[in-house]
C-alpha cells in the first residue's frame, strides 16, 4: 500500500486526459470549504446539555468561537510547513493525509460533544481538522499548474472556487443531518460530526485516487514555454527553490499584496450583515440574503478573475483589484447616504469577488515569478498572509467602528472612516504590486528540479 501512495505511482500514462485532474482538486476543496459553514454548529453546540435551551453547563459562544479561529490558524501553519513535504511526496499522499485529518477531526469532535469535553473539539476540528485544511488547500495547486502551464489561472481558479463554494454544500448538509439526528435528548451534533467525517473522508479519498501528475517533459499540444516567456517578461522559464524564495523581495511584496487585498475583503465579509442593516436600513432577513449573495460572488470571483489573469496577466489583475477596490470603497459611503441599495449591493459584490479572486490568482502569480518546481511549497508559506489578514481585517474594522460610535457618531456613519482606511490599505497594496519585478538570476535554481523536492 505504501507504493500505491508513492509519487512515482501516479505519473500519468500517455493519452491521459488532463481534465480529469480538476475534478480531483474539487473533491478536496468542496469538502474542506465546509469550514466557512462552521457557524451552523454554533447555536446547537450551546444546547448540548440543555437540548431545548442552553443550560448552565453548556458552552458559551465565545468558547466555541475558538474552534473556527484555531482551525484557520492551523490551516496557515500546516500549509506553510507542509508545502515542501507535499512537493517531495506528491499530491496523492498529501490528499490522503488531508482526508484522514479532516475526516478524523470530525470524529474526534463527535467524542468531544458526547463527553462534553471542549478540548477534544479544539483538538479534533481545530488542530487535526486544521492540518487537513492546510494540506488539502495546497495539495492540488502545484499539480494543476503543471498540467495547465498554458492556463494556470484557469486551473487554480477551478480548484480554489471549490473552497469558496464548500459552505454552500456544507451548510445545508449539516442542517439536514442535525434535523435527522436530533431528538428529545440530543441536538444531533455528535452524530452529524460522525456522518460528515465519513462523507468528507470518502469524497476526499476519491480525489486522492484519481489525481495524476504529468510525466517529466510533458507539455500540452501546441504549448511553447519559450514563446510564453517572450510574450511576458513576468513569466519566468526558470525555477526558484522554496528556501531561496524567502530571500527575494518578490516573495514579501506578493505576501503584502495578498495580505492587503484579503484584509480589505475579509473586513467587509465579517461585517456584511450589520453594515447592510445600519448603512442602508435593510431588514435582518434581507441582510441574511445579502450575505448569501456575497458568498456566490466570492465563489464565482475565484474562477472569473483567475481565468481573466491568463489573458491580462497576474500583475494587471491585481492592479484591477486595487484600483477598482479603492474606487468602490470610496463610493460606498456616498451610495449608502443616498439610500441606493442596488448600488450598495453591487459594489459589495464586486469587492468580494475580487477578495475571492485574489486567493485564486496568487498561485499562478507565484508560478510566473518563481517557476513550477516548488510553487506548492511557496504558496503554502504565502498563505500566512491569509492567517494574518483574518485577524487584522475584522479587528481593524470593528475597533474603528466602535471608536467612532463611542465618540458620538451614528452607527450608519461609523463605517465611513473605516472604509476610507480600507482605501488606504488598497493603495499600499497597489504600490507593492507595482514594485514586483522578475526574480534576479542569482536566485535561480541551477540543478535538476526533480532532485530539489
Amino acid at each position: 500500500m505504501a507504493g500505491f501512495f508513492d509519487k512515482s505511482s501516479i505519473v500519468a500514462k500517455p493519452g491521459f486526459n488532463r481534465w480529469m485532474v480538476p475534478p480531483a482538486a474539487l473533491c478536496i476543496h468542496l469538502c474542506i470549504g465546509q469550514v466557512y459553514a462552521f457557524s451552523v454548529f454554533k447555536l446547537p453546540l450551546t444546547r448540548v446539555v440543555g437540548v431545548s435551551e442552553s443550560a448552565a453547563a453548556d458552552w458559551s459562544q465565545p468558547t466555541l468561537a475558538w474552534i473556527f479561529s484555531l482551525a484557520i490558524a492551523v490551516l496557515g501553519l500546516a500549509a506553510a510547513f507542509g508545502g515542501q513535504w507535499l512537493e517531495r511526496v506528491g499530491p496523492r499522499k498529501a490528499m490522503a493525509l488531508a482526508a484522514c485529518c479532516f475526516g478524523g477531526g470530525f470524529i474526534i469532535s463527535a467524542f468531544g460533544v458526547w463527553t462534553h469535553q471542549i478540548w477534544l473539539i479544539y483538538l479534533g476540528y481545530g488542530v487535526l481538522g486544521g492540518i487537513g485544511l492546510g494540506i488539502g488547500y495546497i495539495s492540488p495547486v502545484s499539480t494543476l499548474i503543471k498540467w495547465f502551464p498554458d492556463r494556470p489561472g484557469l486551473a487554480t481558479g477551478m480548484a480554489i472556487m471549490g473552497f469558496g463554494g464548500g459552505a454552500m454544500i456544507g451548510s445545508p448538509l449539516a442542517t439536514s443531518l442535525m434535523a435527522f439526528f436530533d431528538g428529545p435528548e440530543s441536538v444531533g451534533v455528535g452524530s452529524t460530526f460522525v456522518a460528515m467525517g465519513v462523507i468528507y473522508f470518502l469524497f476526499m479519498m476519491i480525489g486522492a485516487l484519481i489525481v495524476r501528475i504529468p510525466a517529466e517533459g510533458w507539455k500540452p499540444a501546441g504549448f511553447d514555454p519559450e514563446a510564453q516567456g517572450q510574450q511576458s517578461r513576468m513569466i519566468t522559464r526558470h525555477h526558484v527553490h522554496v528556501s531561496q524564495s524567502m530571500r527575494t523581495p518578490q516573495f514579501y511584496l506578493i505576501w503584502l499584496v495578498l495580505f492587503l487585498n484579503v484584509t480589505a475583503g475579509i473586513a467587509l465579509l465579517e461585517q456584511a450583515s450589520p453594515m447592510a442593516q445600519e448603512m442602508v436600513g435593510v431588514s435582518s432577513a434581507a441582510a441574511a440574503g445579502f450575505v448569501g449573495v456575497l458568498s456566490i460572488f466570492n465563489m464565482a470571483g475565484r474562477f472569473f478573475w483567475a481565468s481573466l489573469s491568463d489573458y491580462i496577466g497576474r500583475k494587471m489583475t491585481y492592479i484591477c483589484f486595487f484600483v477598482i477596490g479603492m474606487a468602490l470603497y470610496a463610493l460606498v459611503p456616498n451610495v449608502a447616504a443616498a439610500g441606493n441599495i442596488v448600488l450598495f449591493v453591487l459594489a459589495a459584490c464586486i469587492i468580494v469577488s475580487m477578495y475571492g479572486g485574489g486567493f485564486a490568482t496568487v498561485p499562478a502569480y507565484l508560478r510566473d515569478i518563481f517557476g513550477t518546481m516548488h510553487v506548492g511549497a511557496i504558496h503554502g508559506r504565502l498563505l500566512t498572509a491569509w492567517s494574518a489578514a483574518g485577524v487584522v481585517g475584522p479587528v481593524l474594522l470593528n475597533q474603528l467602528r466602535e471608536g467612532r460610535i463611542e465618540s458620538g457618531v451614528a452607527p450608519a456613519d461609523a463605517y465611513t472612516t473605516t472604509l476610507y482606511v480600507m482605501v488606504a490599505l488598497l493603495a499600499a497594496g497597489l504600490v507593492c504590486n507595482l514594485l514586483v519585478r522578475p526574480v534576479a538570476e542569482k536566485h535561480h535554481y541551477q540543478g535538476d528540479p526533480d532532485d530539489a523536492a
